[in-house]
């Protein structure tokens, strides 16, 4: 059975939740309605409904006019190819010199920009949220810096894009690694995709814990762009791993969790360098002490 969607987005998280509420009424009925904030620093919303039917295209077209939005894009998504048409929501990103972007844009990428192609239906580490986002940025302000990394390492790679990011910039090879073999497999793919086989080592691993990670050991860069909680657990192997000077970027932290990330890591002498928060998420740019 198809499925439609009706898509759209605006300024303002009171005015989105009440255009998902009036959503809800539509008839036919949608079989879900979701509102969420573009973290990508926009202070875009979008909002969403699925539909088993049609969705009323004048009734759409009456909700975005009042509710100040943009206009609904309706699309029929058949079950078997429903990957590839999500592929059309997320618009390209940029942080910094980085332009992430999903094959539907190949046409849009800046001439000067450092391209990285990742599709939008691998839905974390597409640089739209704010982790991703934050990470692309502070390595472009290290890179800027004058800063090269010369062993870098991305823990909890996901999509790999940051162990990519690195991997365009300098001409060493960037290990990635995931506590998720699935995760290893989308990595590989995409290092594929972007045409960075030699440059990007994919390894399943649960943190440091692999023999590949020890053999390259120390790093001067490591990003961990996971959660709070394995963050902190990560802390102790952070400092054993990072090479003196050696700077982390660390990620998928709350803003009111980011001060006790802070106190934990410089407890194991790896201090606080940078700090951006990008809506309700924050990165850090940390360096090991000497």
């Amino acid at each position: 059975m198809p499925t439609f969607t009706a898509f759209t987005t605006l300024t303002g998280k009171d005015q989105a939740h009440a255009l998902g509420l009036a959503m809800e009424r539509l008839e036919p009925e949608p079989t879900g309605v979701g509102v969420f904030e573009m973290e990508d620093g926009s202070g875009l919303w979008e909002i969403g409904g699925y539909f088993t039917e049609a969705p009323d295209a004048a009734a759409l077209a009456l909700l975005s006019a009042a509710f100040a939005a943009k206009d609904f894009v309706i699309s029929e998504l058949p079950e078997t190819d429903w990957v590839a048409k999500v592929r059309r929501e997320l618009a390209p990103v940029e942080a910094g010199r980085f332009f992430v972007y999903g094959s539907h844009d190949a046409d849009k990428v800046p001439e000067n920009a450092e391209p990285l192609l990742i599709e939008a239906a691998m839905a974390f580490g597409t640089g739209h949220h704010g982790t991703t986002l934050g990470c692309l940025r502070a390595l472009d302000r290290l890179a800027n810096e004058g800063f090269e990394g010369q062993s870098v390492a991305d823990i909890g790679c996901g999509t790999a894009v940051l162990a990519m990011a690195a991997a365009r910039i300098w001409p060493q090879e960037v290990l990635a690694s995931d506590i998720d073999r699935v995760a290893v497999d989308v990595a590989e793919a995409n290092v594929r995709a972007n045409g960075l086989e030699g440059r990007v080592a994919c390894v399943e691993a649960t943190g440091f814990d692999h023999p590949d990670i020890a053999a390259r050991a120390p790093f001067d860069l490591v990003f961990a762009n996971i959660l709070m909680g394995p963050l902190i657990a990560l802390a102790p192997d952070m400092a054993r791993a990072l090479d003196t000077g050696g700077y982390a970027i660390l990620s998928g932290i709350l803003t009111e969790q980011a001060d006790e990330v802070i106190a934990v890591y410089s407890r194991n002498g790896i201090n606080l360098v940078q700090r951006e928060d990008i809506v309700e998420w924050t990165t850090l740019t940390l360096r090991k002490s000497s």
